[in-house]
């Protein structure tokens, strides 16, 4: 298929982060300079939305392919709930069940604010997700741009956090918070540091979350709560958040070095299913 330049508009989706990509069809290749373009803008606006798009799996890692290499999904093949058997670089978030067995993970409820992957030693930088099947009310997923978490922070805090890291860790099992006086050899995680230096923008950016956020490195555990429930305050300032009410056909890509993302509570007797792919990323320094 010949790659053309296709001519867009961007619209901001809100004062905090994120924007509308306008007049590109993800289902025809693109050339070069539409896909410099669209990085131009992921780097500036964090969280990009493609709407009324009609793509399938291969056009879906396709398009991901041209911001880095797709990831391969974390969790185990056997500790996956799902039944369907599909790409390794694909999970669906879904509640669909197919004969009694769910066809995706993290199927409903909400989940709180997280970064993708922050387990890993190389976390992934980017996440693509396109809506398939919705509900007729919530299952919102709501983004916090962590650059602007980073710069509210008072200069007591900025000086207090540098050089500090944290355990971040997860349990496939489940949407809660880990309990780190269990076992933790079990679970995936990893050191990281608190505050990062974006390896592209070169922006600092908090890198916390409340979901995967364990413990801070070498601090008393009172001292590491007290720290990290007002690190943790950014879940709760709307002036750095943008809420997404998806559409059938909405494709949206973050970048999970600087923002967070958290998902809305939707009726369980409603379908929701998503197709998620990510790319990979590096390990992340202060």
């Amino acid at each position: 298929m010949t790659k053309t330049k296709q001519h867009f508009d961007i619209r901001p989706l809100s004062d905090a982060l994120g924007a509308e990509i306008r007049g590109v069809d993800l289902s025809q290749p693109l050339d070069a300079d539409t896909v410099a373009a669209i990085t131009d803008a992921w780097h500036e606006h964090i969280v990009l939305l493609f709407r009324d798009q009609d793509i399938d799996t291969d056009r879906q890692i396709v398009f991901a392919e041209h911001f880095g290499d797709v990831g391969v999904r974390s969790r185990p093949a056997e500790r996956r709930p799902e039944g369907a058997d599909y790409n390794a670089s694909i999970m669906l978030v879904s509640n669909v069940k197919k004969d009694g067995k769910y066809i995706g993970s993290l199927p409903d409820g909400e989940m709180w604010f997280h970064h993708d992957m922050c387990y890993d030693k190389a976390p992934h930088k980017g996440t693509f997700l396109y809506a398939m099947e919705l509900p007729s009310t919530g299952g919102n997923t709501q983004f916090a741009n962590m650059y602007a978490a980073y710069d509210k922070l008072s200069d007591d805090m900025k000086q207090r956090v540098q050089g500090q890291r944290a355990l971040q860790i997860y349990d496939f099992a489940t949407r809660e918070t880990v309990d780190i006086s269990d076992d933790i050899s079990k679970y995936k995680h990893e050191i990281q540091p608190v505050t990062i230096t974006h390896p592209v923008t070169g922006r600092r950016a908090l890198y916390v979350n409340p979901l995967i956020t364990a413990r801070i490195e070498d601090m008393a555990e009172h001292e590491s709560r007290a720290m990290l429930d007002e690190l943790f305050a950014f879940a709760d300032d709307p002036s750095i958040a943008y809420e997404h009410e998806w559409r059938l056909g909405d494709l949206i890509m973050w970048d999970n070095w600087c923002s967070c993302h958290a998902r809305t509570d939707f009726p369980a007797s409603e379908r929701r299913m998503l197709r998620r792919c990510t790319v990979k990323g590096q390990p992340l320094h202060e």
